[in-house]
């Protein structure tokens, strides 16, 4: 009896919660409990159905197909936190968090980005870009193209890949897709003549670059006439550069020099270490045709500071080194055998990679030879009248000075082109 008071005294405090019918079971007999009458009757249960949710409440069961790696990497659609109490507390995401996650897992899927807002295009380029998608081997690639095809610049405006050499080898692809670079930084590389990369800076998506830095990468003669030739003959290509450093390039003669006499808007030149010959006649035929004047101090322009990785792909081209640091760590597990076998009197060769410095021996030794062009002060200042008639004079001699260089120029285009200048351009 106490029992079904204390059950009775239960239900009657709690009556405005509709629970159903409650059984109890004692004695080996199954009781129902009525909530109105409060008491205990022997009744056989009723084969009703008994719902264990509200009618509201709906199940929907998702098949996810994604592979191991992607489900881990999948976030939840809630944002799980803890109280000061320590109680566990959850929040919805926003709608547009949810479909930025879900179109940056399917980023290369995307058709086109032209046209479409800059700031919602940063925001889906650093959410692919905490997702790791940009270092894919296929997708990776075939998602940054749209981006770089629809904002140039904004995605990458400066590259630095100084001493990183294994970067271009692995991502080549990748780096020929940024578009409308500034400024380029290649030094200590080893490229070479004939590198697919040296071709792509002739190529018009590079036309916008005015700093390139190509210090010791085994260029030669061969290699800036190819370089060059575009500029030389078409107008197109790299004519709107102002920094050059081809230092720490001994395969560079005298002839090679005379190719870059066509980048007409070229400020500053560094050609430190390289296997001139006649450095007097250089120095004169550089400042003559484009107004280069060699400088006596280094020049801050090749300290090798102002070009760093700047845009939306800065995290993109870190993790692209990471990648190959990482692929590279079992290589470095190579060497405590490497050190046993020459403990034990056997010979191993070693490869070490080989760091470029900034400042080379045989810079020092064949002296500074970096050249800037002079600014035109006081042009604009009211000449004397004893000086008027004289100033008149020479500049009737420049105005013939010019035309006749303008008709030597002009018949330079026809007859100055050798055989293998044709051949060259014939692969554009």
């Amino acid at each position: 009896q106490s029992w079904s008071r204390g059950m009775s005294y239960c239900l009657h405090s709690e009556s405005h919660l509709d629970t159903g019918p409650i059984y109890v079971r004692e004695n080996g007999k199954l009781h129902v409990v009525n909530q109105g009458a409060g008491g205990i009757q022997n009744v056989t249960p009723k084969a009703r159905p008994f719902s264990l949710f509200s009618r509201s409440f709906s199940v929907e069961l998702c098949m996810n197909r994604e592979d191991d790696r992607a489900r881990r990497q999948r976030t939840d659609h809630f944002i799980f936190t803890y109280t000061k109490e320590g109680n566990l507390r959850y929040s919805a995401k926003s709608l547009f968090s949810l479909v930025l996650g879900y179109i940056s897992d399917n980023v290369d899927h995307i058709d086109s980005l032209i046209g479409f807002p800059e700031q919602i295009a940063e925001k889906l380029f650093s959410a692919a870009e905490a997702r790791q998608k940009f270092t894919e081997p296929v997708t990776g690639l075939r998602a940054l193209q749209k981006f770089t095809e629809a904002y140039g610049s904004l995605v990458l405006c400066s590259l630095c890949l100084r001493n990183r050499y294994l970067v271009i080898s692995e991502k080549l692809e990748e780096i020929k897709s940024f578009r409308e670079l500034t400024c380029l930084d290649l030094s200590c590389c080893k490229l070479g003549d004939e590198h697919e990369l040296l071709e792509h800076l002739t190529k018009e998506a590079l036309s916008s670059v005015k700093r390139l830095l190509l210090k010791d990468n085994s260029l030669s003669d061969a290699g800036l006439r190819r370089m060059t030739a575009p500029v030389r003959v078409l107008k197109k290509g790299l004519e709107n550069l102002l920094v050059l450093d081809l230092s720490c390039n001994p395969k560079i003669t005298d002839v090679g020099i005379g190719y870059l006499l066509s980048f007409k808007k070229l400020n500053c030149l560094d050609i430190s270490g390289t296997g001139l010959k006649d450095v007097d006649a250089v120095i004169k035929r550089l400042q003559m045709q484009i107004g280069l004047v060699h400088s006596k101090v280094p020049l801050k322009e090749f300290d090798h500071s102002n070009c760093k990785t700047e845009g939306w792909a800065e995290q993109t081209v870190l993790q692209w080194e990471q990648a190959v640091m990482e692929a590279m760590k079992p290589q470095d597990n190579l060497r405590s055998r490497v050190a046993t076998l020459q403990f034990y009197g056997k010979t191993h060769r070693i490869k070490e990679v080989v760091k470029c410095t900034l400042v080379e021996p045989e810079t020092k030794a064949s002296g500074n030879l970096q050249f800037y062009k002079e600014n035109v002060q006081n042009c604009h200042l009211p000449l004397k009248k004893e000086v008027a008639g004289s100033h008149e004079l020479k500049n009737n001699k420049k105005r013939a000075l010019a035309e006749q260089e303008r008709e030597r120029t002009s018949k330079q285009k026809h007859l100055c082109l050798t055989v293998e200048d044709w051949d060259l351009l014939n692969t554009y």
